[in-house]
């Protein structure tokens, strides 16, 4: 089996220039983890849930919130996407992926196609989710 098998292929995306609340907007609504960054139809980096809250601030939405908290909301994903993701090709079998997941200390791939298009998003979720029914 590929990664083309497990992969989703409907991918929802951000661009650079989104702000850190947009983006927590986008996980929370579509109930994604991670989320690619786009410009110009160019993959140019990755977010992960973990990546939003490490940028916002723990006072946001509680009583010691201050203006200086709300601001952190105002940041730009640029500034806190990783920069050229792992990706794999939606060719490459699945043990591969699951290779790159493990070495890179990582939980999800970006789905390139051989062009460079952003086709889709592994995640070790899919991987296990996988196994598990190889094995039911």
């Amino acid at each position: 089996m590929t990664v083309r098998d497990i992969m989703t292929s409907d991918v929802i995306t951000v661009t650079p220039d989104m702000t850190l609340w947009e983006v927590e907007s986008h996980l929370r609504n579509y109930g994604f983890r991670h989320v690619p960054v786009e410009e110009n139809g160019k993959l140019v980096g990755i977010i992960s849930d973990r990546d939003v809250l490490r940028s916002m601030s723990p006072f946001v939405n509680t009583p010691s919130e201050e203006q200086r908290d709300v601001r952190t909301l105002e940041r730009q994903a640029r500034e806190f996407m990783r920069e050229a993701p792992v990706c794999i090709g939606a060719d490459e079998p699945i043990q591969e992926a699951t290779r790159l997941l493990l070495e890179e200390g990582i939980s999800s791939l970006p789905v390139l196609a051989e062009t460079g298009e952003l086709v889709g998003i592994v995640t070790s979720r899919d991987v296990m989710r996988h196994l598990a029914q190889k094995t039911a």
